[in-house]
This record gives structure tokens, sequence and C-alpha cells, in this order.
């Protein structure tokens, strides 16, 4: 009964690992966006109240501000995150795949304010007609500090520069490995 018991917890954390991803299968993140699917989930909670869930339908004014964005993570590790729509302009013609909304280096722990941006927050704001969007939150962990002068700084007020974004070439550029946590 006892050795019962100490195995629950890991099977618990199995089981919410492969949630994960089967649920990034599921969707085809993998392999529209991925390789692999994290092994942990992230926690996107904002300030409507309302959670990602691993693809739960959110609308466009629920997610108007960024959201506070938590994973497990290492004392003093640094983290890069990533907010990606490869639905751009939509799921059947993604000529933009991907548009990226928000892009965070050097994120101790999970501070994101402490993070460098890359490109501001957008929320999510499909056109019309184009059916629902798959929003993906990724986490890498960073073997160093990440610089990158070529990406440049993206401000919230254009979407200049951001279709067509590769998540698979800016993690290959620095060398980042699999995702450790997304949503």
């Amino acid at each position: 009964m006892r050795s019962s018991l100490q195995r629950l917890p890991k099977l618990f954390l199995r089981s919410l690992a492969s949630m994960a991803a089967e649920a990034f299968k599921k969707h085809e993140v993998v392999p529209d966006v991925l390789a692999t699917a994290p092994s942990k989930t992230a926690k996107a909670v904002y300030d409507s109240g309302v959670e990602a869930s691993l693809g739960n339908v959110l609308t466009p004014t629920q997610v108007k501000n960024p959201p506070k964005l938590t994973w497990d993570t290492e004392p003093g590790a640094l983290y890069t995150v990533i907010l990606t729509d490869p639905d751009a302009p939509s799921r059947k013609e993604a000529t933009y795949r991907e548009w990226h909304h928000w892009l965070i280096v050097n994120v101790p722990e999970n501070d994101i304010a402490k993070g460098d941006v890359l490109s501001e927050y957008i929320g999510s704001g499909p056109p019309k007609g184009t059916g629902l969007h798959r929003y993906v939150f990724l986490v890498y962990k960073q073997p160093g500090r990440i610089t990158d002068s070529e990406h440049g700084h993206l401000t919230n007020r254009s979407g200049e520069g951001r279709g067509g974004f590769k998540t698979a070439r800016f993690v290959a550029k620095h060398k980042l490995g699999n995702p450790i946590a997304g949503n």
C-alpha cells in the first residue's frame, strides 16, 4: 500500500506532462510549429480572469493585455518566452505562418518584467471570417544570455516584422533545444 501511494505524485506528474504533449499533437501545434511538444504546461492567467488551458477558446477582449505567465523554473536560469499564432491569416491559408505576438529573452526565472523584450505583446485579433486561431505559448531554458540585434525591438503599435516568424529558426539560432513548457 505504501509504495503505491509513493508512486502517486510521479504518476500525476507524468499524466500532466502527457496531457500537454497530447494537446500539442491534438491541435497540430506538433508539427505545425514544433517537432517536439513541451514536457510541462506554462500557466497563463489574464487580468480579465480567464486562463489559457491547452486549447480552450478565448476572445480577443479577454486576452487584450499580457497574461501573468508562470512555469517551473531553476534558480539562476534564464528563459525565452514566445507567443505565436501559426494560423495567420487563417488556418486554411497560413501564408504568414507564424505571426508572433510576444517575444522576450533573458527572463530570470518567472520575472518577465526583467526580461529583454524583442517583440511587445499584442493580443489576438484575427481577421473576420478566418475561424479560430491557435495561440501558442512556449518557454525555453536558455544556455546563456541572448543578444539579438538582428531581430531588433518590435512595438505593439504595428504588425510590421511579425508575420513569417519561425519559432524553429529562432530556437536553432539561439541553441534553445526543446521547449520546457507551453500552453
